[in-house]
């Protein structure tokens, strides 16, 4: 199955799955030695009175079937000892089955720890280093190529986290909108870093630039990820530097770092290679065994058609369609872009050399721009963007073939049907316009009918 595997990912993997598992260790070294005063039997907030108000089924965790404090620091320090061993290479060493059992132990023991934490553990980095670990139980390891699917999961879990953050920005406080929110972020955040001060002290002008740079990181590039490479790598690059500087310049635990792993296996390796001195390719990657492949695929199927969970976004709550439904959105919107995609390819300048599928990820990183620029249809911003793209430089003897191109792409694609649909509602509306006024007058006519006097009822008088 040779759609199955993606071998040349293999030292995005290899990123990925080391850096998870240095993760892991320094979370149960946290949870090892920080625990007796937060969560022991005399702790601020004692375990074993928190699992007498709560279920299994609830809050899954092995410590529903027994716990002290010794058992608790032994899942740590097993955890601890387990992610250090794989960060060192033990899931490349044992058998297929062997490494998933690992990451899968990994996951439910930190799961154990985070379900019986309460307020010490209520940290999206919890939460989301949970979901990254159990989709590394189905990356495998060094013996096989990673699959595609899970190549997709990991990307789709990136967009989730960086576009959620960029619109609860968005939606938030003002100065995120206005461009202000540095001029107090480093001082007031949580936790400041040792370099904070200094970030806190950088030019009002630059703080402008962080901003607007984090809504392009996180509105725009995440969007491209689904894109052909190089562009995909290109915006996991920015997601990653964004990362650096965020670790650089304030201390949100190991959200970051988790960010900058995931990003880490959307990048190329042939084209990090160009750029990195990377340690040779495995000489064989074995195909995937039957009972992987099924296990990966249904897997896949359940993460994309097996929940219909609500999606809460501020004050929205949005509960996705069925799975049919699902399908056909994603169908007609795939149609959508591409026929438009196809329209403007057609309308281009004759001798233009560039490929479909480049031309294809310029548009949908136009359109996205346009999208996040919140102007109706993307005007000036989707045009912008796409010369930008395309046609790079001020003075590029291309530009005017673009231009027009895209103003006759406008012409096609919005004006016309807007005319069409404006002439249609027109119609529509003269048409009940008609109906009403007939139905008025039958009305008025039939109540002036009736008003008369029925004279042949009448008696007559001498």
């Amino acid at each position: 199955m040779s759609w199955f595997a993606a071998p040349d990912f293999w030292f995005a993997r290899l990123v990925f799955e080391r850096g998870l598992a240095a993760i892991y260790l320094i979370a149960f070294t946290v949870a090892a030695w920080q625990f007796r005063g937060l969560l022991g039997s005399r702790g601020l907030l004692p375990i074993p009175e928190y699992l007498r108000r709560v279920s299994f089924r609830d809050k899954p965790s092995l410590f529903h079937f027994r716990y002290s404090d010794r058992l608790y620091a032994a899942v740590a320090w097993s955890g601890a000892a387990l992610g250090a061993a794989m960060a060192g290479g033990l899931g490349d060493a044992l058998p297929l089955w062997g490494a998933m059992l690992a990451w899968l132990l990994l996951w439910a023991l930190y799961l154990s720890i985070m379900n019986v934490g309460q307020l010490w553990y209520g940290f999206g980095w919890e939460s989301l280093l949970l979901e990254t670990g159990f989709l590394a139980v189905f990356l495998g390891n060094a013996r096989t190529a990673p699959p595609v699917v899970l190549l997709w999961l990991l990307r789709w879990l990136l967009l989730r986290l960086e576009f959620g953050a960029g619109l609860i920005k968005l939606r938030g406080d003002r100065c995120w909108r206005d461009l202000t929110c540095l001029r107090y972020h480093h001082e007031t955040q949580p936790l400041p870093g040792p370099l904070s001060w200094f970030f806190h002290h950088l030019p009002e002008p630059l703080h402008r630039v962080e901003v607007l740079a984090n809504h392009v990181t996180q509105l725009a590039a995440p969007l491209v990820l689904f894109t052909p490479q190089p562009a995909a790598t290109v915006a996991a690059v920015v997601m990653i530097v964004t990362q650096l500087w965020l670790v650089a310049s304030g201390n949100f635990a190991w959200l970051n770092w988790v960010t900058i792993v995931i990003a880490g296996a959307v990048v190329d390796t042939s084209l990090a290679g160009r750029v990195l001195p990377l340690p040779a390719p495995p000489p064989h990657l074995a195909p995937a065994p039957a009972w992987y492949a099924a296990l990966v695929i249904a897997y896949f199927s359940w993460c994309a058609l097996g929940r219909r969970a609500p999606i809460t976004v501020s004050r929205w709550h949005i509960t996705p369609p069925s799975a049919t439904i699902a399908a056909l959105q994603m169908l007609l919107a795939t149609a959508d872009w591409l026929v438009a995609g196809m329209v403007l390819f057609s309308l281009l300048p004759h001798g233009t050399s560039t490929p479909f599928t480049v031309f294809l990820g310029a548009y949908l990183v136009a359109h996205a721009a346009g999208i996040a620029s919140h102007v109706p249809a993307g005007a000036g911003v989707f045009e912008v963007a796409f010369l930008a793209l395309l046609a790079p430089g001020a003075a590029n003897p291309e530009h005017a073939g673009l231009i027009a191109s895209l103003l006759a792409y406008r012409v096609l694609y919005y004006l016309l049907p807007l005319c069409a649909a404006a002439a249609l509602a027109t119609m529509s509306e003269l048409g009940r316009g008609h109906g009403v006024l007939s139905s008025s007058h039958s009305a008025s006519t039939f109540s002036a009918d009736t008003s008369q006097p029925d004279r042949t009822s009448q008696p007559r008088h001498p």
